[in-house]
């Protein structure tokens, strides 16, 4: 649908279980589409007059990782694409949060390598999410 300089991966760890794949997914999607909201389209109608809210405007691969790979990826996006790459994370402690508020007390504690990543969004520059990405195999 998009034929951009931009691009949107996410990558997930292939050791989950199915549910929390898709739990994952959805959580980065969900932030991704309210930090992001110009890559959802407008909303359409089908040929029967039925209303279909806008979905994204570009692809979304979802690539699979292991858990120390997600974290050495979160460590070099941080530390070397920052400013091309907009990076959202969904870790262990938000997932076994209780609540919203139980997860921002918990997460203010915890060193940001000592944190464990269930999945990663990112968008950003094409070439550099290529260049991280590229060699990673669809999640299956």
């Amino acid at each position: 649908m998009s034929d951009s300089a931009e691009k949107c991966v996410m990558v997930i760890d292939h050791s989950l279980p199915l549910g929390l794949i898709a739990n994952t997914a959805a959580i980065l999607g969900c932030t991704l589409g309210k930090d992001k909201s110009e890559i959802v389209g407008r909303n359409v109608t089908d040929g029967g007059g039925f209303l279909h809210r806008g979905i994204v405007q570009l692809p979304i691969p979802i690539l699979a990782l292991s858990q120390d790979g997600l974290k050495m990826l979160h460590r070099e996006i941080i530390d070397q694409y920052k400013e091309r790459i907009t990076l959202i994370s969904f870790n262990d402690i938000a997932q076994r949060s209780k609540n919203y508020d139980d997860y921002a007390e918990k997460l203010a504690t915890i060193p940001r390598d000592d944190l464990n990543y269930l999945g990663l969004c990112l968008y950003g520059e094409k070439k550099a999410i290529n260049h991280l990405t590229g060699s990673l195999p669809t999640l299956k």
